[in-house]
């Protein structure tokens, strides 16, 4: 029997989390190693052996190690093709082509403001930080407009990348998730006809379910 891979990280991060919800729809076994960052668990010599810049998440499947949770994700469909949700990296290379590039608008277009407004709005006030009010209008704009793109394109096929669920719509769940629900921002999706159809599809999903679950036991 193959040795469970094992995800380094909290589930509340969203890195970790979209990490999890791939290995869930690929249905590959694995192991969720706490890692204490408030204790500095993190930049320690041994993980940083795994994770060079003291980040979570960290993977190891094996004698491998990766990082970056996209890089995680690719690993995972491309390893296990034939496990679980089979579509989830496509299964031809224009396919493939098709979710890369979403991917990117999501690292590039969409997490940029995304990641600033989860901190303001949904971490900031729980470790009593200052929100920046500036900072919020500004990124609250920016992911307005690329939400507009995305409405566009959602007017015209299911999913990002094609009519099925990819790994495209899977990487914008774990910041979507805390500006719906901790961040009180669910009219940013809500207010685009398909982006909040698809917002609501893609979110009720068994994999996503479930991090969800491991989220609020973590807590």
């Amino acid at each position: 029997m193959a040795t469970p891979v094992k995800v380094y990280g909290p589930p509340m991060s969203t890195a970790v989390s979209r990490v999890l919800a791939c290995l869930i729809e690929k249905n590959v076994d694995f192991q969720l190693v706490s890692v204490n960052m408030s204790k500095g668990e993190h930049k320690k010599p041994e993980f940083l052996k795994m994770q060079p810049f003291g980040q979570v998440p960290a993977f190891q499947d094996d004698s491998i190690s990766l990082f970056e949770s996209r890089a995680i994700c690719r690993y995972i469909c491309e390893k296990h093709a034939d496990k679980g949700n089979k579509g989830l990296y496509g299964t031809n290379p224009l396919a493939k082509a098709s979710v890369d590039q979403w991917l990117e608008a999501e690292s590039q277009s969409f997490n940029p403001p995304s990641s600033v407004l989860v901190f303001q709005l949904a971490f900031a006030p729980r470790m009593k930080l200052k929100q920046d009010p500036v900072a919020i209008k500004q990124n609250e704009d920016k992911l307005a407009k690329v939400l507009q793109v995305y409405e566009k394109r959602l007017g015209e096929s299911r999913f990002l990348a094609g009519d099925e669920f990819s790994l495209a719509d899977l990487s914008h769940l774990p910041n979507t998730q805390y500006l719906v629900t901790a961040a009180n921002k669910a009219e940013l999706f809500t207010s685009n006809k398909n982006v909040g159809r698809w917002w609501a599809e893609i979110s009720s999903r068994d994999s996503w379910k479930k991090v969800v679950e491991m989220q609020k036991t973590a807590k």
